[in-house]
């Protein structure tokens, strides 16, 4: 299958500063591709090259089988949406929605037709005498969408759309823009830190660091298998547990962390006796139980520990458990599948399955 969008070791520069180096990506029609990672790992300088607000230092952008790396914007057929929306606070919401097709000399008809459907689409009908500043926040966000969609852009790019949004706007914004995307069946890029808003929409997530994409996977790929620290780290949440590999078995390895625990991990190819390994388990696998208690054999890593801080967030309770006093382990337990109610100072024994701890380097 051709790509719809292909990026071929593209590199920016500024001065001194690489910030993208060699970036390679392909994007399919329909898919929503989102690029995540921390401020300055090179996702918005992506994107700006895509749109061609930047003009790549080397490499190569295809839309299609056309070269755009060094196309006007307005020449590639690719709608955007700002994260503070752009919108022209002088015109009324038909004249933002409808400046595209009036730059691209669409006939007054077509343009009063497309203009009624775009607003259709983002559930906004009657808001044409408008004015951006008489619009809600998340009703800008949609008039900004409707806008980059009425020409039919081959893509739509969307750097941090919902930033300026608060949690329930956004929650609810991510859900329309997901299933507006998907009843259009128009590719999406979309830019963001937030690793939420990316796990919630994307078919597929590209973590930036430095420049660079360190993961492509899809958002249960990225989650459940990090290929690195520093993706475990940035995607979720996970406790991390340092140490050496001391025994190799046929399907199972051990990792004596620092502090003299022993946990046992699925032995994978890279994995040798006398290399360092860091073990990640996530906060909602690891089991707690109270002090004392018995558990399932294949449950082989379990440790004793102490309730050291109990932090209720509404769906669940979080609990920071010392197994030493340099090892506290993070563990989420879900409210409703819990009968057990611990508190500051009790002992409980915690315990993850093999699978669940992951080896990295």
């Amino acid at each position: 299958m051709t790509a719809q969008l292909s990026l071929h070791a593209v590199t920016k520069t500024f001065g001194d500063v690489r910030a993208v180096d060699k970036v390679s990506l392909e994007v399919q029609q329909g898919e929503f591709l989102t690029l995540l990672g921390p401020s300055g790992s090179g996702k918005t300088t992506t994107l700006n090259m895509i749109a061609g607000f930047e003009i790549p230092t080397s490499g190569q952008i295809l839309l299609k089988d056309r070269d755009i790396t060094s196309v006007a914007p307005n020449n590639r057929g690719i709608g955007m949406v700002f994260q503070n929306y752009a919108l022209f606070p002088h015109m009324t919401v038909f004249d933002n929605i409808a400046f595209p097709l009036k730059m691209r000399k669409v006939p007054r008809r077509e343009i009063r037709d497309r203009t009624g459907q775009a607003l259709d689409l983002v559930e906004l009908p009657g808001f044409e005498r408008r004015y951006p500043n008489q619009l809600s926040g998340g009703q800008q966000q949609r008039i900004a969408l409707a806008r980059a969609l009425v020409f039919r852009p081959d893509i739509l790019l969307m750097d941090e759309p919902l930033g300026a949004l608060d949690k329930k706007l956004r929650d609810h914004m991510k859900l329309e823009i997901k299933h507006l995307q998907e009843s259009l069946n128009i590719t999406v890029i979309y830019v963001t830190h937030d690793q939420e808003e990316a796990l919630t929409m994307s078919d597929r997530i590209a973590i930036m660091n430095n420049g660079r994409i360190v993961q492509l996977e899809s958002p249960i790929e990225l989650y459940e298998a990090p290929a690195s620290l520093f993706v475990a780290d940035f995607i979720g949440e996970s406790n991390f547990l340092e140490g050496k590999v001391v025994e190799v078995r046929e399907d199972k390895a051990c990792v004596e962390a620092r502090e003299g625990l022993r946990v046992w991990v699925e032995r994978l190819p890279n994995l040798d006796p006398g290399e360092d390994a860091t073990v990640a388990v996530r906060p909602e696998k690891i089991q707690l139980f109270p002090d004392g208690s018995r558990f399932p054999e294949e449950m082989v890593n379990s440790f004793p520990g102490r309730i050291e801080e109990v932090i209720y967030v509404g769906e669940a309770n979080v609990y920071r458990v010392a197994l030493q006093p340099d090892v506290v382990l993070k563990i989420k337990v879900q409210s409703a599948g819990s009968t057990e109610r611990y508190r500051k100072g009790d002992k409980v024994v915690v315990g993850w399955q093999v699978p669940h701890g992951l080896p990295l380097k």
